[in-house]
């Protein structure tokens, strides 16, 4: 076996130590970390995490467990991965960064509390009853990220004014946030004059597929919707987009960093910590229903001026005026 599949199986639902049930006998509540992302994708999230469960009183190994679970970008894994967590009967389901888990585990438990940061309108897909009484089992926090969809595309086609075809990519698997991206991409385009392309991917050869149609389609630039597929993918994405040219604005800091164009979103740091409070009040006692959902206020705009260079083009004073952050190297 290779050393990625062993440190892989380590992560997922095959683990095999027993953490759960050394926890309950040291009478510690165990926590279930649950995300779509990879391990390494994760390590600065789990950090302030941690911080968060720190400021109510929750260390991880001295009066608290953590049971991580990793789907590595495969959504089709969720459902195993939340059974194996409601089977071990974890005091809390903590879940970063993904409608679709969170989706998923409210499925699979109506008793075990469950706490998400994401971006969509948590009422609008049905995971809780309203931001203020959320209700049932499930809290957490949202970034409204489609509310910024517009604001992308703005930003896009102020860069590249004369484009009048873009590439609008979604993942389809994520439909409740598909849908209410796509409706708020094709508004904004109708007001700006452009034309959108829209393209569907959830697979690395769909997102291959995605690009060979834009440049058939000769698309002048790529925005991506809000889902954190595109950012377990930043690699694949920003490679493709260098190797045919195509100016690219993208939803998290990571896919800048990774050699994107640009980003504009949320920040979910700041986020998940309060996913780590809202865990440890949970464990405190508090009821997730009387926990009001936060919304995130943060939105910050990243260019990579490498990247800008590269495609020959040239930043507009304004857009260089309203960064959060410009990458230089």
């Amino acid at each position: 076996m290779k050393r990625r599949e062993f440190i892989t199986l380590l992560g997922g639902a095959a683990a095999t130590w027993p953490i759960a049930a050394r926890a309950e006998q040291q009478g510690m509540p165990v926590i279930g970390f649950l995300s779509c992302w990879s391990s390494g994708d994760s390590i600065e999230y789990l950090d302030y995490f941690r911080r968060g469960l720190a400021e109510v009183g929750y260390v991880e190994g001295r009066n608290v467990a953590i049971e991580y679970r990793y789907a590595e970008g495969h959504f089709d894994r969720l459902p195993a991965l939340v059974a194996d967590l409601v089977r071990r009967q974890v005091s809390v389901i903590a879940i970063p960064n993904t409608t679709t888990s969170a989706m998923v585990a409210k499925a699979a438990t109506q008793t075990i509390p469950i706490v998400f940061s994401l971006g969509s309108n948590p009422v609008e897909v049905g995971l809780v009853a309203s931001l203020n009484r959320p209700g049932g089992n499930v809290t957490g926090l949202t970034a409204l990220q489609t509310a910024v969809v517009a604001k992308r595309l703005e930003l896009l086609h102020e860069l590249l004014p004369a484009v009048t075809l873009i590439a609008f990519l979604v993942n389809p698997t994520n439909p409740a946030l598909a849908e209410a991206d796509k409706r708020e991409a094709e508004t904004t385009a109708r007001a700006l004059g452009v034309n959108l392309l829209g393209l569907n991917a959830s697979s690395p050869s769909e997102i291959d597929a995605a690009f060979a149609t834009l440049v058939r389609e000769q698309a002048g630039a790529l925005f991506t919707n809000s889902e954190s597929y595109f950012m377990i993918q930043r690699d694949q994405l920003a490679m493709l987009a260098a190797r045919h040219s195509i100016p690219a604005m993208y939803a998290y800091r990571e896919n800048a960093v990774a050699g994107g164009m640009m980003s504009y979103g949320a920040d979910f740091l700041t986020p998940t910590r309060q996913l780590g409070l809202y865990a440890g009040r949970i464990l405190n006692g508090e009821r997730p229903a009387n926990l009001p959902v936060q919304q995130a206020t943060k939105i910050e705009l990243i260019i990579n001026l490498k990247t800008v260079k590269a495609l020959g083009l040239t930043l507009p004073l304004s857009l260089v005026a309203r960064a959060d952050e410009v990458m230089i190297e």
